[in-house]
């Protein structure tokens, strides 16, 4: 017999190499299968510039790489939701998944949720993450132009990423623990190779200290016992970017299937964790080797063997869901098939939106239910141009949207902000142009102060609708930061929810002010109600426990 919408055979619990293989093995041999990830489809993998040793693709981005596979995936009929999974939950033939838009069931599972930068421990760390202390050297690296630079670690992403923030560091100095670099030579060759690298082995970092930013940096050489401090000349700061490898991402499973010590899945050799049914790949598992190759192998093993266990289950329980609907392969949204859609980044180049955007942009469009205004503030500066081309350019592809021009160009310029058809300002505007990886955020709050808007289930809506008092967020992002969108759409979603919520965000590359108020070395930053400065990425539930 057949079932609801939200029975699966296979819900995969992560979106990088690993289980975009597993979904794409599993649709493709008609089993219907949902992949669930938190953040960006992709994994980790999404950050790395340059990848070089994927046979078969000589050269190409992380992002490019497992976007190919994401689209791949799609074609055969997988689906995506981005959400948050709560809890899982295993007894008994059909599993459930609980995430923050709804409840999924399925046969099997597959945890592939990889696994997330590692923090070292030395004394000042924390208290300085976001004011010098940074582990994306893709979305920070800019906030230390012409500043030294040290980072902290020996493997691969150390020396790769102290090669890219020689493009803004006037030097970089690689503190190494150990006597050399962990990961490949041609890696470690190109890092030591560089005029502007200086590489200290048996190196480890005691102590930062300062005021608002970093001033003192203290490191000690582990078999001298030689101890250093820095500190810059004429009191300026610097930065420590740490890249001292990862910490399985397992808090969600432990107690549910067995775990090391290190917290990493224990699988047998055939991905099979301790619970019949739930598998796991990537780099979630006990494993030699980390890298995109061996978790699209455990991806495609795993997925091979959860098809023989649903064809059981499916004829045990007489339960048969939905056959995956096979589409041509396009370039699709990340949440395709399951609701909203946007495009993953803006554009880049002369033309504003290829064929394949304009495809997704008018498929949002017409779920909209309400039209909405973009008013738009605009000074001298070439951004407002850019702005304004832009603001157009979005208009022109629907009667959903409207664009007004402000006589004058007032705070914050230039900026774009929605209102809703009578006029009303809709609480949520963007200061610089709303491109990169904030395209998917903007579009995405159109889309939820529209209607009908992003799935969210029922307890927290009431809690935001349940807001008593005026808030106000101020986002600070960089157009390159790769976990900037999830605060940003996370904010904006509450504040489609309460009239009393309202979010600015600034690209900070065109408001350097606020950069220099809030001493702001790491995006995302966020500020509630002239608060406090607080960094990272924020969930709809995180963001609203602090509001």
């Amino acid at each position: 017999m057949s079932v609801g919408e939200n029975l699966y055979d296979v819900i995969v619990i992560g979106g990088g190499p690993a289980g975009l293989t597993a979904a794409l093995y599993l649709a493709r041999a008609c089993y219907r299968v949902l992949v669930v990830e938190k953040e960006k489809f992709g994994g980790q993998i999404t950050i790395t510039s340059e990848v070089v040793n994927y046979p078969g693709v000589e050269r190409a981005s992380g992002a490019d790489l497992t976007d190919r596979m994401r689209r791949q995936a799609e074609s055969f009929g997988a689906e995506f939701l981005l959400a948050e999974v709560t809890a899982v939950e295993v007894d008994g033939d059909v599993r459930r998944v609980v995430t923050s838009r709804g409840v999924f069931e399925c046969f099997g599972l597959l945890v592939a949720t990889g696994a997330h930068p590692r923090t070292v421990g030395f004394e000042g760390e924390l208290d300085f993450r976001g004011h010098g202390v940074a582990y994306c050297a893709t979305c920070d690296g800019e906030f230390f132009t012409g500043k030294p630079v040290f980072v902290v670690g020996g493997g691969f992403a150390a020396a790769e990423e102290s090669v890219f923030l020689t493009k803004y560091a006037s030097h970089v100095t690689v503190l190494i623990r150990k006597d050399d670099f962990s990961c490949a030579k041609s890696a470690a060759d190109e890092a030591r190779r560089n005029e502007k690298i200086t590489v200290l082995t048996n190196t480890s970092v005691e102590s930062v200290s300062g005021d608002s930013v970093l001033r003192r940096l203290v490191y000690v050489n582990g078999k001298t016992g030689e101890r250093t401090v820095f500190e810059p000349e004429n009191g300026d700061t610097f930065g420590v970017f740490v890249f001292a490898g990862y910490s399985p991402s397992t808090e969600l499973f432990r107690g549910v299937v067995d775990l090391d010590e290190r917290g990493y899945v224990i699988t047998d050799r055939q991905q099979k964790t301790s619970v019949d049914g739930v598998y796991a790949a990537g780099d979630v598992c006990i494993k030699n080797l980390r890298q995109v190759v061996t978790a699209v192998g455990d991806g495609a093993l795993a997925a091979t063997e959860l098809e023989k266990y649903c064809a059981a289950m499916q004829k045990k329980t007489g339960l048969k869901p939905e056959v995956p609907h096979r589409r041509a392969a396009a370039h699709r949204p990340a949440d395709s098939g399951r609701g909203e859609s946007a495009p993953a980044t803006a554009p880049q180049g002369d033309g504003l939106f290829s064929a394949d955007m304009v495809q997704q942009l008018d498929a949002l469009f017409a779920k909209m239910e309400s039209p909405l205004i973009l008013r738009l503030s605009l000074d001298e500066r070439p951004v407002s141009r850019e702005l304004e081309n832009y603001m157009d350019a979005l208009a022109a592809l629907t009667d959903k949207l409207t664009v007004e021009k402000s006589a004058t160009a007032g705070d914050g310029a230039p900026c774009v902000r929605v209102c809703r058809a009578d006029g009303r300002e809709a609480g949520i505007a963007f200061h610089g142009v709303p491109g990169g990886h904030e395209f998917t955020s903007f579009v995405l709050g159109l889309y939820n102060l529209a209607g009908p808007g992003q799935r969210i289930d029922d307890r927290t809506k009431t809690l935001i609708e349940k807001l008593d008092r005026d808030v106000h967020m101020t986002i600070m992002v960089s157009l390159t930061c790769t976990m900037c969108p999830e605060l940003v759409t996370a904010a904006q979603r509450i504040a489609s929810l309460n009239p009393r919520v309202s979010v600015d965000v600034y690209d900070l590359n065109h408001f350097p002010e606020l950069r220099e108020k809030y001493n702001v070395m790491s995006v995302p930053c966020y500020v509630v109600n002239d608060g406090q400065p607080m960094f990272g990425k924020k969930t709809v539930e995180e963001l609203l426990a602090q509001l």
